[in-house]
């Protein structure tokens, strides 16, 4: 289905000035999520974003999206879930105005969630584009899960947080790999990683989803086919002029795994770590167990997301 005509919005990349107000407002209130040693790859660290408040990573960029939001001017988003309960969570920290669009196909264990929050949440379309594309009419700041610089560099916060974590071990080279949907983490960890010669990036598309790959390699943001993937955090359109293509194409690199290749990671994890991972929050492992990434240094996946429900985990990590 093609995505409804949207008005390109003037968004500007974040800086450091951004990264900076963002660490303020994150880590007034969140604690650090651990990081804890795996035998995936020699020297291999899981960062736990699992740990958050709200079950994912998201809660980062959403803090400092309300944060930065001028006194009195309501916000609307649209979210696949984790942003929206990352909005959710802001808001009853803050009092807020919110309003949070998903669609009627959105995991139900993240909408029913956000609905405890005191947002006002609207369900439109059965895919996120259409969700998106409504919310950007409604009235408000709107607040994108990935195209919005306080958000980018909020998420690019768990950038500064890994670096106090291992400033008392080793040093060396990392591989920091983080799953891609609409590009904001992968961006935010980019404009982190700027002044860190040490670091490489590698972001994890879904197979099915390859937005921001397509949009690096054009130059500009392009709609792609997007496929069925049971990652709900993962597929989708980027909004049109988009600023996260061009800032992961000058830092990143990226690949992609398949559903089986996720549920393999799903498994492993839970195998090995005790750890309930969403699919778009084993994107990273899935990518190293799959050898699709050429490990320089420390690996560290960012384990993005718990929220799944019950029944899909269960059948995510069943043995064939």
């Amino acid at each position: 289905m093609e995505r409804a005509p949207v008005t390109p919005r003037a968004v500007r990349p974040p800086d450091r000035d951004d990264l900076d107000r963002a660490w303020r407002a994150v880590s007034s209130v969140l604690d650090p999520t651990p990081l804890v040693p795996s035998p995936l790859a020699p020297g291999a660290l899981l960062k736990l974003e699992t740990f958050q408040p709200t079950g994912a990573f998201k809660v980062r960029g959403a803090l400092a999206a309300v944060a930065a939001l001028p006194p009195g001017r309501p916000a609307v988003t649209a979210s696949a879930g984790n942003h929206g309960l990352g909005m959710g969570h802001a808001a009853a920290r803050s009092g807020a105005d919110v309003t949070v669009v998903v669609s009627t196909r959105a995991s139900p264990v993240k909408t029913d969630r956000i609905g405890g929050y005191p947002v006002r949440l609207v369900r439109h379309g059965t895919t996120y584009d259409e969700a998106e594309a409504h919310a950007l009419t409604l009235p408000g700041h709107y607040v994108s899960p990935y195209n919005d610089p306080a958000v980018i560099a909020g998420q690019g916060t768990i950038g500064r947080e890994l670096e106090r974590q291992l400033e008392r071990q080793a040093g060396g080279p990392l591989t920091v790999i983080a799953p891609v949907g609409g590009g904001g983490l992968l961006a935010g960890l980019a404009l982190w990683a700027r002044d860190r010669p040490d670091v490489r990036l590698v972001g994890v598309e879904s197979a099915v989803s390859r937005g921001v790959a397509a949009s690096v390699a054009a130059g500009r943001v392009v709609e792609v086919e997007v496929g069925e993937t049971f990652a709900d955090g993962l597929p989708g359109n980027l909004e049109p002029g988009s600023v996260t293509p061009g800032m992961i194409g000058r830092d990143a690199e990226l690949t992609a795994v398949t559903d089986d290749q996720i549920r393999a990671a799903m498994r492993w994890l839970f195998r090995e770590h005790g750890l309930v991972a969403e699919g778009a929050g084993a994107a990273g492992v899935a990518a190293v167990l799959a050898g699709k990434i050429e490990v320089t240094g420390r690996p560290v996946p960012i384990i993005t997301g718990r929220n799944i429900t019950i029944p899909t985990f269960i059948d995510a990590i069943r043995e064939n």
